[in-house]
């Protein structure tokens, strides 16, 4: 039987959590990032690195400007508390 009508994988969003955005960085950049103020801020493209949506689970206390294609509302919250801002892209 033909099953033309079945789509799969609509609703694929790989994520990434709040916790774990320095990790996809170098550790120089990292500790780049750490060192810096909030007026030369890392700027983070998660979807180079194959996350769609960024998770509000852990703690961030570094400024990044977040680029994604979508935020929950726990993880806008602890990005901008940390100085950082956040991004939306199409």
């Amino acid at each position: 039987m033909r099953r033309f009508h079945v789509l799969k994988n609509t609703n694929y969003c790989p994520t990434v959590n709040v916790e774990s955005l320095l990790t996809l960085v170098d550790e120089e950049t990292r500790e780049k990032a750490i060192a810096g103020t909030k007026d030369n801020a890392l700027v983070l493209d998660v979807t180079k690195f194959g996350a769609f949506r960024v998770l509000g689970k852990g703690l961030i206390s570094v400024p990044v400007i977040v680029r994604a294609k979508s935020f929950t509302r726990q993880a806008e919250e602890k990005i901008i508390a940390a100085g950082g801002k956040c991004e939306l892209l199409e």
